[in-house]
């Protein structure tokens, strides 16, 4: 009977969860008009009490062909996430996967020190180190410049830390039994721990993509031309008489973010659990 109770409690906790998602692609079917008389009063068009239909009186694709069809810029900031999202994960592998891997096997001077001051970045808020990053990127005239933003991602320290915990896990008897073998420091990072830590590598891949592609207040602080701001940025300039397309764009905006997460979902829960434990 318990069983049965903490089931449906979950079953109704799950479809708290996802009914943003379904209001979401249900007002993205929604005719404008039907939209106004819904969301009047949110959008500022009356004073008429907020309501909602389960699902669209009259479903239509009209914004989605209004956004991917009649608004180039939505494509030129899709391009501009894509950029940025693409050239954070490239730094954070080339960046991050040896750096993990020197923390996890090697042992040479300062190393607890570094490792703390990695975390103590880690724990960092953007608004911590907001000024400092600006003067420095301002300084070697990045501002304004989609490396502004890719740069300091690139370097972030939390995949080095996700990493560092899958390498940990790596048989040090392993990798000593390579060395006896013949086998150098190269062969062994490449052949032995990029393989048994390709679990780590993917889960880091993953918790930064979802954050990387939902980066506001970097771009927002370091890129002032509205013409390299990213699909994060979209949303908010669109007006409450375009509601339609806010929703479409919002759901076409998630859909990679969704993709991505469901492709890698197993790795995610393995990168969170690593990411609890602290030494």
């Amino acid at each position: 009977m318990s069983k049965k109770i903490t089931g449906f409690l979950l079953l109704l906790l799950g479809m708290a969860v996802c009914y943003p998602i379904f209001f979401l692609f249900t007002g993205s079917l929604m005719g404008s008009g039907e939209l106004k008389s819904h969301l009047g009063a949110a959008l500022g068009l009356g004073t008429k009490p907020m309501t909602w239909s389960f699902l669209p009186l009259m479903p239509t694709l009209r914004h989605y062909v209004q956004l991917l069809l009649d608004s180039p810029e939505y494509f030129h900031m899709f391009w501009n996430s894509v950029l940025l999202s693409g050239g954070i994960l490239a730094g954070q592998l080339l960046c991050g996967i040896p750096a993990a891997w020197g923390f996890a096997k090697y042992d040479f001077p300062l190393k607890k020190l570094l490792f703390s001051l990695y975390i103590l970045l880690m724990m960092m808020p953007f608004q911590v180190t907001m000024l400092s990053g600006y003067l420095v990127l301002s300084k070697i005239k990045l501002t304004d410049t989609l490396w502004a933003v890719i740069l300091p991602g690139a370097f972030s320290t939390f995949p080095v830390f996700i990493m560092y915990r899958f390498f940990c896990g790596v048989p040090q008897a392993l990798m000593d039994a390579a060395r006896i073998d013949g086998a150098g420091e190269r062969a062994i990072f490449f052949h032995i721990g990029l393989p048994l830590g390709s679990s780590g590598i993917v889960s880091a891949v993953v918790l930064s993509f979802l954050e990387s592609w939902n980066l506001i207040e970097q771009p927002m602080t370091f890129l002032k031309s509205k013409k390299l701001w990213p699909l994060s940025l979209y949303l908010p300039m669109i007006t409450p008489e375009k509601a339609g397309i806010s929703f479409a764009a919002s759901v076409v905006t998630l859909l990679p973010a969704l993709l991505v997460f469901l492709c890698g979902q197993d790795y995610l829960e393995q990168g969170i659990v690593a990411a609890a434990v602290k030494e």
